[in-house]
């Protein structure tokens, strides 16, 4: 996996997947998508596309960067490795968010507390 330090963490882990309920987004009356509320509401959201720039997929993790920047490799039991590209406005502290290709899967994960091997950058 790869990394600088080691730690083991309990954390509580949820499933996200792209879909504008997880993500915040809605689409406007000219179907493109925007943020659906916050400091952004109405402005432009590319959906798929994380805080880091990089496109979502499979091991992309969302965390609060003043706990584990962006880079912070993860392996989380039940989902594999991972790494912090993403944030989310719930995401504080000691939780983490994982990415999932549908909406379904993210809902099956739920929400569990897990110990998760972290390697900080």
């Amino acid at each position: 996996m790869g990394g600088g330090r080691v730690e083991y963490l309990t954390l509580e882990a949820t499933g996200y997947c792209k879909c504008g309920q997880c993500c915040g987004w809605k689409r406007n009356l000219l179907l493109r998508p925007v943020y659906a509320y916050g400091p952004m509401k109405g402005q432009p959201k590319k959906v798929g596309v994380t805080a880091s720039g990089t496109k979502a997929k499979r091991g992309t993790i969302a965390a609060d960067t003043s706990v584990f920047p962006f880079g912070t490799r993860m392996r989380i039991p039940g989902y594999g490795d991972g790494v912090v590209e993403d944030r989310g406005g719930a995401i504080k502290g000691n939780k983490i968010d994982l990415f999932f290709k549908t909406h379904r899967q993210a809902l099956e994960w739920g929400r569990r507390s897990v110990v998760v091997e972290v390697r900080h950058p």
